[in-house]
C-alpha cells in the first residue's frame, strides 16, 4: 500500500439494511472511486438502482463525503475500533418519473430527495446529540 499505510476495511450499508462488503481499500482511494465500486457491485434484485455515481451519496459518522476526498481524509477515528470494519451508509436519489414530474419537482420547495436507511438517520441523530 502507498506510504506504508494499512488498508481500511469498509462495508456499505444500503437503504434497505443490506450491505455491500466488507472489503479492504487503500487509504488513498477517493470517495468517487468508492462510488464507482458500489455502482458496479449494486445488487441486481433491488427495486431502486442508481444509474450513475451522481445518484449516490456516502455518509460516514453523519457526514456526507465529498467525491474528491480520499478514504483516509474521510475517516472519523472517534468511535472506530482498531482493525474494525467501518460502515458507510449509501443514500440513493430516487429515479425521476418523466419531464412533467421534473418540472413539478423543480418548482416545488427544495427538500432532500434521497432514500436513506433508518440506521443512518439514527447514527446521524446520535452524532448530532453528542456534539450539542
Amino acid at each position: 500500500m502507498a506510504g506504508g499505510k494499512e488498508p481500511i476495511e469498509v462495508k456499505f450499508r444500503l437503504f434497505d439494511g443490506t450491505d455491500i462488503g466488507p472489503s479492504k481499500y487503500d487509504p488513498s482511494t477517493t470517495v468517487s472511486a468508492l462510488k464507482e465500486l458500489i455502482l458496479s457491485r449494486w445488487p441486481q434484485d433491488k427495486e431502486i438502482t442508481p444509474k450513475s455515481v451522481n445518484d449516490l451519496k456516502l455518509i460516514n459518522a453523519g457526514r456526507i463525503l465529498e467525491n474528491s476526498r480520499t478514504l483516509a481524509e474521510s475517516r472519523v477515528p472517534v468511535g472506530e475500533v482498531p482493525g474494525g470494519v467501518i460502515t458507510m451508509h449509501v443514500v440513493v436519489r430516487p429515479p425521476q418519473a418523466d419531464k412533467n414530474s421534473e418540472k413539478q419537482l423543480a418548482n416545488s420547495p427544495k427538500q432532500n430527495r434521497y432514500l436513506i436507511s433508518s440506521q443512518a438517520l439514527y447514527d446521524t441523530n446520535i452524532l448530532q446529540d453528542s456534539n450539542s
